[in-house]
């Protein structure tokens, strides 16, 4: 299940957050952001702790004020990974955060103001090896362009991304990243292919202000989705009325279902009907939670019963098949064992952390052989 995906991804430049390579050929990567308060640096910084557990690549912080800056600074000694401050207008606050060791800064250019703030901003950037990302967003268009187009288009995204491209082009600075978000499906969809044929600059994909938890999964995962099997995307952010955290669960079940990230546990699972064996349902549920921290790639299927469970299982690093009186455990797509329901759960669980502990130690084995 660990086969090559066939998307032909769009060829991109590659710009660096932090340690994280971004577009070219590095993999997607995945994003959140903060919703605490940044001025409290130690609720921050637990936030982002819980999100690069679940897999986050990068973490945007919002940095509104120069107090925050200094905030940003004290969460950025503690990040685990890559942060991106978030920066709208006071083009002093990038200026202070470019100081502290931001890896990214979230900007336009076009709305900061004077010709000089603008070459101040870049200036600090370039020296200090850090990428811009331009952000349009169709709930924040410039007033010219709402009176141009009327309401939020295609086009009007585009431009405006544009508009702030050219700020950076005739400062000679590419190392920047480009979004074009909408809550829209088929406007952020349509904005996003037109940008894709006029910049070489990585794509950060995101269909912005998507609902909750359920509804912004949905939206999310369609929009993103076409995009992603188009070969758009570089980078992304599933924006969800939720916990940040399930934001990258969403984002690394989307890129594993089609075969662009292997992180953690692939769970092939059957809907549930009359023919199974055991608990199906409550069975994914509790091996969902218990094996969340799991991030080495596994296939795992959990199948109620004997019609559809070999196949899958023997397609399966570990495989579970419905049947009576116990169910049967493939290891490697062989029998391996039986299980019965009373102990189900716990049986299968110990099971995946033996066979991740063995994957990891026969990795660490392949890396000490060619060191």
């Amino acid at each position: 299940m660990h086969a090559q995906s066939p998307i032909q991804r769009r060829k991109s430049r590659q710009i660096h957050v932090g340690s994280v390579a971004v577009g070219g050929d590095a993999p997607i990567s995945v994003q959140s952001m903060t919703n605490t308060d940044t001025l409290d640096v130690d609720a921050t910084v637990e936030q982002i702790n819980r999100l690069a557990m679940a897999g986050a690549d990068i973490v945007r912080v919002s940095v509104p004020t120069m107090d925050a800056a200094e905030a940003f600074g004290r969460i950025k000694a503690r990040s685990p990974v890559p942060l991106v401050a978030d920066i709208h207008f006071d083009y002093k606050i990038a200026l202070r955060v470019a100081e502290l060791g931001v890896d990214c800064l979230r900007i336009n250019p076009g709305n900061i103001g004077r010709e000089d703030r603008v070459q101040a901003v870049v200036s600090a950037a370039r020296d200090n090896g850090i990428p811009i990302r331009i952000g349009v967003n169709a709930g924040s268009l410039e007033k010219s362009l709402q009176r141009k187009y009327g309401e939020p288009t295609p086009a009007a995204l585009v431009e405006s991304a544009m508009r702030h491209i050219d700020h950076l082009d005739r400062l000679d600075f590419p190392d920047f990243k480009v979004s074009v978000k909408a809550s829209d499906v088929f406007m952020a969809v349509a904005a996003y292919r037109d940008l894709a044929t006029r910049i070489e600059q990585p794509l950060h994909l995101g269909i912005t202000e998507a609902g909750g938890l359920r509804s912004g999964t949905v939206k999310s995962s369609i929009g993103l989705g076409m995009l992603l099997m188009d070969g758009i995307g570089d980078t992304i952010r599933v924006s969800l009325a939720a916990d940040p955290v399930e934001e990258v669960k969403v984002g690394y079940d989307m890129l594993k279902s089609l075969r662009l990230r292997s992180k953690g546990i692939n769970f092939v699972a059957c809907p549930s009907c009359s023919r199974q064996n055991f608990d199906v349902i409550g069975t994914m549920n509790a091996l969902e939670e218990r094996l969340d921290d799991i991030m080495t790639p596994l296939d795992v299927s959990v199948i109620g019963c004997v019609v559809n469970g070999p196949g899958e299982a023997k397609e399966s690093d570990i495989g579970l098949t419905g049947g009576s009186p116990a169910n049967l455990v493939y290891i490697d797509g062989k029998p391996a064992s039986k299980l019965r329901n009373d102990h189900l759960v716990d049986d299968l669980e110990r099971l995946i952390r033996d066979k991740v502990r063995e994957k990891e130690q026969a990795e660490q084995n392949t890396i000490a052989r060619e060191g």
